[in-house]
């Protein structure tokens, strides 16, 4: 587990494109999110004490992103066969047993990791409106002990965009494990 902060990200680039096959059976693209609102995408895998400590969070965010019509798709891209914690049934289980609030998506090849330049799990991406990133930091003020968060960055940013306000350029990268891509020969 090597501890990875998120980049510092070129705000206004557009949404990759993405088809990917999710824990409910079905398949889905970029396009199916393109509805006028913010959408948030973060890649978390099943195994990382990181993604495992702000779990249930996260679960409660999907809850309020649902309430605002706002989509939350998660996206797991470790390597499932070297860590078969994360692989697509061991992601179908853990979705259905923590009733996940959110789409959980499954990206075998990692190409889709790739394309967003995604580097550690958690490690969100919030789009606009029309499909441009507007922010790329972290969940929360405390990452370890939900008891200690003061502000809910993710959810206040998603809040502005929603009511078409602009975000702060300052932004706090999210850390977390590094994705584990897959190195076989």
């Amino acid at each position: 587990m090597a501890l990875t902060f998120t980049p510092e990200a070129e705000m206004g680039t557009s949404c990759p494109d993405f088809q990917l096959p999710a824990t409910d059976g079905k398949i889905y693209r970029r396009s199916d999110f393109q509805i006028g609102k913010p959408v948030v995408i973060l890649f978390i895998c099943n195994h990382c004490p990181y993604v495992q400590a702000i779990e249930d969070r996260l679960i409660q965010l999907g809850h309020d992103l649902k309430e605002l019509g706002i989509p939350m798709i998660a996206i797991s891209s470790n390597d499932g066969q070297e860590y078969p914690e994360d692989n697509f049934e061991n992601m179908r289980s853990r979705a259905q047993d923590k009733k996940y609030s959110f789409l959980y998506l499954h990206d075998e090849t990692q190409e889709v990791a790739q394309r967003f330049g995604a580097v550690c799990t958690p490690d969100f991406f919030v789009y606009d409106s029309q499909m441009n990133l507007a922010y790329r930091g972290r969940l929360d003020d405390s990452w370890k002990d939900p008891k200690k968060v003061t502000r809910r960055e993710l959810f206040e940013a998603v809040q502005l965009l929603a009511q078409n306000k602009a975000l702060s350029a300052k932004q706090t990268p999210s850390m977390g494990c590094n994705i584990k891509w897959i190195n076989r020969k």
